[in-house]
């Protein structure tokens, strides 16, 4: 959110929470439980699904493209999906959507159990299964929050990682034992039936109900275009995705040319790829017991700039490893730092997001986190073929170092502190004509009566409240001087409909009403004056 320039501060030194406290509550328990389960089963899949391919098609590119037909989706459909989940009820969204993901689930075990499955039928179901999981990805994420007080959230969301990390440790290893003592349709059946897990929760939850009155449902297109000019004038959830690209993309070095390294550099075969992969996760999980300490010590930039240190000591021992233990140790830092700057950067974007668009700026991390990491490893890829593996780590490992003094002056979780709840303190439009949910555009003007010697303090206020409006949904603002009335401003700013308009009463948080009442203090004794003006013929669609 826009806030004054006084911001809460947030001390680089928090207390440590233990990251378990999250399990205190019942709900977020249950779910995490079941979610793990799911996990593990895709896991599972997606071992089973590369190990098939391997035996329906010999051909390398065929077989990579499982992994691309897996990973594809979640940039493709992030944004989208994130602006559903602000629009529909989360619960019942996820709940339809694992349904769907459980029939496509077991169709393809039958057709692997009857032997029907071919190459393109076991891409198709792959990118199916991708693009369901990026459908529920922001709704799960944006749900976080109404499992546990805000207090508890940056645990939650440190015991989701670890939950992350434990299903990819142990899902891939299950697999291969399954498929050697069951077969290969039974990693198939056992997604599909894990999926059952997450749907049970999801009917036993019952989440708090929502504050404020509720309007009409956002529009698909036009939820997103607000979204997207949200995450414009919103510097926290800015600050959080120019980090994350500083990240991610340098990052997807090690994890693009892991299986290289393994096989061309190491000399190992796939039992040592599994190996290396685990002991990312084991990291992973290992790093989350020591997050709250190091969180507390550091604080999240500190942190974040530690984690990103570590990857880049990953990148170099990676780059001059010629024996397994040296490669299993540098696989153990980069879990522990994954953690540390994954958790730490999910936590930022949680703070930063009032509840109206979190799924939607939830969406836009997902599509920067994926982004990066696709980019990146296309890029990696390229240097390891022209320079070598060794020197492509080398490379990426000075981009890591250089990106955090690069970004350092974008800050992490500073709306940490921050009130985001709805203030509900704008009072309702009194209106002398018909106006329907579609009508507009809409220019809304404040007359402001600013004492002189207070100009320039209150015009850069009014940036902040500027930002605000634009932030929750105007297309246009601006704020005028009347040039033969000294001290009297005009702020105008439009919004696409008159629903839109009312939709910004509900999006307006208490940590705006003090930026607006700051404003006021400028002002001569009159009250600011609000007038709305409804296009008399153009419709919302007209207006862009």
């Amino acid at each position: 959110m826009s806030m004054p320039d006084q911001k809460p501060a947030v001390s680089s030194a928090a207390p440590a929470v233990s990251a378990w406290v999250a399990f205190h509550h019942g709900a977020f328990a249950v779910i995490w439980a079941a979610t793990v389960v799911a996990n593990v089963g895709s896991w599972m899949y997606n071992a089973a699904s590369g190990w098939l391919m391997t035996g329906l098609a010999a051909d390398p590119f065929t077989v990579s493209m499982v992994q691309v037909a897996s990973s594809l989706p979640m940039f493709l459909f992030a944004l989208p999906a994130g602006a559903l989940a602000d629009t529909v009820d989360k619960r019942r969204f996820l709940i339809g959507c694992e349904v769907v993901l459980t029939v496509f689930a077991a169709a393809s075990a039958a057709l692997v159990w009857l032997d029907l499955m071919t190459p393109s039928i076991l891409l198709a179901f792959t990118f199916l299964l991708g693009a369901g999981a990026a459908f529920t990805a922001p709704a799960w994420q944006s749900i976080v929050p109404l499992l546990v007080p805000k207090r508890d959230l940056a645990a939650a969301v440190t015991s989701n990682g670890v939950g992350v990390n434990i299903s990819r440790a142990i899902g891939p290893a299950l697999g291969g034992v399954v498929i050697g003592g069951l077969g290969i349709a039974a990693p198939f059946w056992i997604n599909a039936l894990s999926n059952f897990a997450v749907i049970g929760a999801l009917l036993w939850w019952r989440p708090p109900a929502s504050q404020g009155d509720r309007l009409p449902p956002e529009r698909l297109t036009g939820a997103m275009v607000v979204g997207f000019r949200h995450a414009r004038f919103n510097p926290d959830l800015r600050a959080t995705l120019v980090r994350a690209v500083a990240f991610f993309f340098f990052a997807s070095a090690y994890w693009a040319l892991l299986p290289l390294v393994s096989r061309n550099q190491i000399a190992g075969g796939p039992e040592l790829y599994g190996l290396l992969l685990g002991a990312i996760g084991v990291g992973a999980v290992l790093g989350a017991f020591a997050l709250p300490t190091l969180k507390g010590a550091l604080g999240p930039d500190r942190l974040v700039a530690a984690g990103t240190a570590g990857t880049a000591a990953t990148l170099i021992l990676l780059g001059i490893a010629r024996q397994p233990a040296l490669g299993i140790a540098a696989c153990l830092i980069a879990g522990i730092s994954w953690i540390a700057v994954l958790a730490s950067l999910n936590v930022s974007v949680q703070v930063s997001l009032p509840d109206w668009v979190r799924g939607r700026g939830l969406a836009m991390f997902v599509t920067v986190f994926f982004g990066a990491m696709t980019a990146g490893s296309a890029l990696w890829g390229q240097l390891a073929s022209r320079l070598g593996l060794p020197e492509a780590h080398f490379i990426a490992a000075a981009g890591a170092l250089l990106g955090i003094a690069l970004t350092w002056r974008w800050k992490l979780q500073s709306g940490a502190g921050v009130d985001l709840a709805p203030s509900m303190h704008w009072p309702a439009p009194v209106l002398a004509i018909d106006a329907s949910a579609d009508r507009g555009p809409v220019l809304v003007t404040v007359e402001y009566r600013i004492e002189p010697h207070k100009r320039d303090a209150f015009l850069i206020a009014a940036g902040d409240l500027g930002r605000q409006r634009r932030r929750d949904g105007a297309y246009a603002w601006d704020v005028f001087e009347d040039a033969a009335d000294s001290g009297r401003f005009l702020e105008t700013f439009m919004v696409a409909s008159w629903l839109e308009h009312l939709r910004q009463h509900q999006r307006v948080t208490n940590a705006d009403r003090i930026v607006q009442d700051a404003i006021r203090e400028f002002g001569a004794a009159t009250e600011p004056k609000v007038t709305h003006f409804i296009a008399a013929q153009r419709s919302s669609e007209a207006s862009g």
